[in-house]
C-alpha cells in the first residue's frame, strides 16, 4: 500500500511539473535574437563598428577597408586614411566609401538639430566618433585617440555595441536612446553618423516628415 502511494504521488508531481513547463513555454514565439558584438582588436574600431551595425561578422573585412584606403590615396607612401602601422585607425572617408559598396550611406548629424527629428524606423544604426584613451591590458596611456562605436536597435531595444565593452550594453527604447545620444553629443569632440540605405539618404528619410516613399521634391524640405 505504501509503495502504491509513493508511485501515485510521484506520478502526480511529474504531471504537475509537465503542465507548468507547457504553460511557461510558447512554441509559436520566436527565440530572442542573439546580439552580435565584435570586440576590439588593434585599432580596428571602425571595422568593428560597421560589422556591429550590420550584425554580421562578414559584412566588412580589414582587406576591404585597406583597399579603399589605397583607392582614396593611390600615390602616397604614408596613407592618410589609416594607421601607418597597418593596425587600422580608419577615418570617416573609409567608412563612407565602404558603406556605399553595400548600398548604404553615412549621414553626418548636425548637433544643432533636435534628436526628436530622427526617424528611427528608417535608420539602420548609428556610428559615433568619440575621444578614447589608449591602453594595452592594464596599462593606460594618458593620450586621446578617436574611437568609433556602434549603436543599433535589435528587436525594438537599442544597444551600445562599443567594441571596447566586454558585452553589449542595453540602452533601452527610443526615449533612452535619445538621452544616450544627447549625452554623447554634449561633448564638442563627439560626432554622430546615421547609417541608412541609399534610398533613405536620397529622400532624407532619416528625418521626421520625410520617408523613402515620398517624392523627390521633398529634398528641399
Amino acid at each position: 500500500m505504501f509503495c502504491i502511494l509513493i508511485i501515485i504521488s510521484t506520478s502526480l508531481i511529474i504531471i504537475v511539473m509537465s503542465c507548468l513547463a507547457l504553460r511557461g513555454s510558447h512554441p509559436d514565439e520566436p527565440a530572442p535574437r542573439k546580439v552580435y558584438h565584435e570586440r576590439q582588436h588593434f585599432e580596428l574600431c571602425a571595422l568593428h563598428a560597421l560589422n556591429n551595425v550590420f550584425q554580421d561578422p562578414n559584412a566588412f573585412t580589414k582587406e576591404q577597408l585597406d583597399e579603399i584606403c589605397s583607392r582614396l590615396s593611390p600615390d602616397t607612401v604614408l596613407n592618410p586614411h589609416k594607421s601607418m602601422l597597418g593596425t587600422g585607425n580608419y577615418d570617416v572617408n573609409v567608412i563612407m566609401s565602404v558603406l556605399q559598396s553595400k548600398g548604404h550611406a553615412a549621414v553626418w548629424w548636425d548637433k544643432r538639430r533636435s534628436l526628436e527629428r530622427l526617424c528611427l524606423t528608417n535608420i539602420k544604426g548609428f556610428i559615433l566618433n568619440i575621444p578614447s584613451t589608449i591602453g594595452w591590458g592594464v596599462l593606460t596611456i594618458p593620450l586621446k585617440r578617436r574611437h568609433w562605436i556602434a549603436v543599433r536597435a535589435i528587436e525594438n531595444m537599442f544597444y551600445n555595441l562599443d567594441s571596447k565593452l566586454k558585452q553589449p550594453e542595453v540602452i533601452g527604447e527610443a526615449a533612452q536612446l535619445k538621452k544616450f545620444l544627447a549625452k554623447k553629443l554634449s561633448s564638442k569632440n563627439c560626432e554622430l553618423l546615421l547609417v541608412v540605405s541609399t534610398e533613405v539618404e536620397v529622400v532624407r528619410g532619416w528625418k521626421e516628415g520625410n520617408s523613402p516613399t515620398n517624392s523627390l521634391s521633398q529634398l528641399e524640405s
